[in-house]
């Protein structure tokens, strides 16, 4: 009853007063959206920084990388003996957002935060993107919890914890802002949440740079071509090989994740033999660059040339480190992979190989996260506003040619990406895989 005459008395108020409702609303999410900013920010400033110190250990200490089939199964038993549902990383908190009910648990923060700096201790391949999501989820949940909001009020601030995160994280504020609106579901964006992200991605942004003293790289992009239907063409080209190479990364990285769990169900055995692997392929491959980041491999992708197989060599030790169950994002190493391509690529279609490897960097992002708008935004924020039409050209193309695939196995299908496929909408990323399976199995078995 009292809930009732509560609701009445704000319609009320909103038919009366309209601007004055807004108004309140536009002050109340600078408030909680600029608290989860500087939570996020903060967050992302001690793991940057820490994340600093251990990479600049593990590269002056060689030996540390035979520490990692140890440094996996540790982590892999926190997580089985304290993580409960943290170990879903950031599907638990899409599911959330999609109206899940299970609780975001508080200590996902300091457990991807410490999981995440033992992968780069120890030489794994991973990124900061999916440890940045993951402290901003559960800050954002913890936060909610404690000012008792509403379950709208907490997709919101859910939606906050995610841009605050990535804006903090790479230091990218804008495109923090639609990266946590448009990953939720491909082909669909909602303003609903769109003044709270905003502000937790900024006030994360400035925490992080202002208060905390954050650097971030910037890459030069060269010189821009001027326009011509030649090199639309060489475009297109590239970025459709940008698409086909993040659904590449994705599932493989998806079935690693089946294949060690199917060949070792004890979740520490299988971390640590994720780690022997990497130590054979350091060893065989004779080279140490796939490991960590790869931010030597973006910079040299900007400022002269790299192997033309590199981007593939990263792929590999991506995807065997995150399916053997270490902790870290994909992002950077995403970033890494498109930019070896596209200055792999530079020669063969004569195009200039700093101005290709930005378009590589956001467009095998775009394809791999299914967020072409907050790729394309990043593009401009990254690399200044002069290659814009060839970055939206990028990371479009790339969007469609990725396919329903993805690395967020939660992220849902809001608008599939061709009409014949409209038996999709509504299902995840998992849901897709798993009826092409069950279609494939029906029709081999007729």
């Amino acid at each position: 009853m009292g809930e009732r005459m509560m609701r009445t008395k704000w319609l009320n108020i909103a038919e009366r007063w309209p601007i004055a409702l807004l108004g309140g609303y536009f002050l109340k999410w600078i408030a909680l959206g600029g608290i989860v900013g500087i939570m996020t920010g903060s967050a992302s400033a001690l793991f940057l920084h820490s994340l600093n110190y251990v990479t600049t250990l593990r590269v002056s200490t060689p030996w540390l990388l035979f520490l990692l089939p140890l440094g996996g199964a540790a982590v892999s038993y926190l997580y089985y003996k304290m993580g409960k549902n943290s170990s879903k990383g950031n599907n638990l908190i899409l599911d959330q957002i999609h109206g899940g009910t299970e609780a975001i648990p508080l200590r996902m923060t300091p457990l991807v935060l410490a999981g995440t700096l033992i992968t780069h201790l120890f030489g794994g391949s991973a990124g900061r993107e999916g440890t940045a999501v993951q402290m901003g989820g559960s800050l954002s949940e913890w936060f909610g919890k404690l000012i008792r909001v509403t379950p709208l009020d907490r997709k919101i601030l859910l939606i906050c914890g995610i841009s605050g995160g990535f804006g903090s994280i790479f230091g990218t504020p804008l495109a923090g802002t639609l990266f946590g609106l448009e990953v939720l579901a491909i082909g669909l964006i909602s303003h609903q949440a769109l003044i709270p992200a905003f502000i937790a991605s900024l006030v994360g942004n400035i925490t992080a740079t202002s208060l905390w003293g954050v650097s971030h790289l910037h890459y030069s992009i060269g010189p821009i071509p001027p326009l011509s239907l030649t090199l639309v063409l060489k475009i297109i080209l590239a970025s459709i090989l940008f698409g086909l190479t993040s659904r590449l990364f994705s599932e493989l990285t998806h079935s690693l994740k089946r294949w060690y769990s199917y060949l070792f169900k004890n979740p520490m055995i299988k971390s640590a033999a994720g780690g022997m692997i990497i130590i054979g392929l350091v060893y065989l491959l004779g080279t140490r660059d796939y490991l960590g980041l790869g931010l030597p491999l973006i910079e040299q992708s900007f400022t002269g040339e790299v192997s033309p197989l590199a981007f593939l060599g990263k792929i590999l030790f991506t995807s065997l480190t995150l399916g053997a169950g270490f902790q870290g994002g994909e992002v950077t190493p995403l970033f890494t992979i498109g930019a070896t391509l596209g200055n792999a690529l530079a020669d063969w279609i004569s195009l200039g190989a700093p101005f290709l490897a930005a378009l590589g960097f956001i467009a095998v992002f775009c394809g791999a996260t299914n967020t072409p708008i907050a790729c394309f935004i990043m593009g401009i924020e990254l690399f200044g506003g002069e290659g814009a039409l060839y970055m939206f050209m990028a990371c479009i193309i790339s969007y469609l040619f990725s396919g329903h695939s993805g690395i967020y196995t939660s992220q849902q299908i809001g608008t599939p990406k061709h009409p014949l496929l409209s038996y999709l909408q509504g299902t995840t990323l998992a849901d897709s895989k798993e009826n092409q399976r069950q279609r494939k199995k029906h029709r081999s078995s007729d």
